[in-house]
């Protein structure tokens, strides 16, 4: 699939839509095998794209979909096949970041979604040898996510934090009785022991 097509013809088709630009690596021509599809999207009723935007996307296949807790900028962001990983920023939307998660049956879910997103980010500003982002990145990681899972130090790699974090979810899904589909983990976790 031609994302560099396929994303604004997505998007666009919803009136409030009037721009969709391609912006990073992939616009620039710096991209590598991981590097995620940004795209600025510009609308004046917000409101109601948010609203639309899983209708929107679901010609592109997501294997999830969420709103970013963490990004000062109202970002959506998707994990189709391949990994690839899009986000949708809306400039515009300001917004504070989220609390941690609180792991309970109903959020270990969605904290799976999140983790694979954000590991699979993570790997992609190591393969860009961006050092000193991938570092406080991680420090993000262990204070929003796996500190609140009971994991006990900051995992000093992509590695040790897939590490910390399946056997953290694996104590959690016993704890509360449940299983979180493994859809995510099987798509991204291959190419991160590359």
């Amino acid at each position: 699939m031609d994302l560099a097509r396929a994303v604004p013809a997505a998007l666009e088709k919803h009136p409030a839509v009037h721009a969709v630009r391609l912006v990073g690596s992939c616009a620039t021509g710096r991209a590598h095998e991981l590097s995620d599809w940004d795209f600025l999207i510009g609308t004046n009723d917000f409101r109601s794209v948010e609203g639309d935007l899983p209708a929107l996307v679901a010609s592109l296949a997501p294997l999830s979909e969420q709103w970013d807790p963490y990004s000062d900028r109202a970002c959506y962001m998707l994990l189709l096949r391949g990994p690839t990983k899009i986000d949708l920023i809306f400039p515009g939307e300001k917004r504070r970041w989220s609390p941690a998660w609180a792991p309970s049956p109903e959020t270990l879910e969605a904290i799976d979604r999140h983790f694979w997103d954000w590991i699979l980010w993570l790997e992609q500003k190591r393969r860009g040898g961006r050092r000193s982002q991938l570092e406080k990145s991680l420090r993000d990681l262990f204070e929003l996510m796996l500190g609140p899972m009971g994991v006990v130090g900051q995992p000093r790699s992509s590695t040790d934090a897939v590490d910390s974090y399946l056997a953290a979810r694996s104590e959690l899904e016993l704890q509360f009785g449940t299983r979180v589909p493994r859809v995510l983990e099987e798509e991204v976790r291959p190419v991160l022991m590359r």
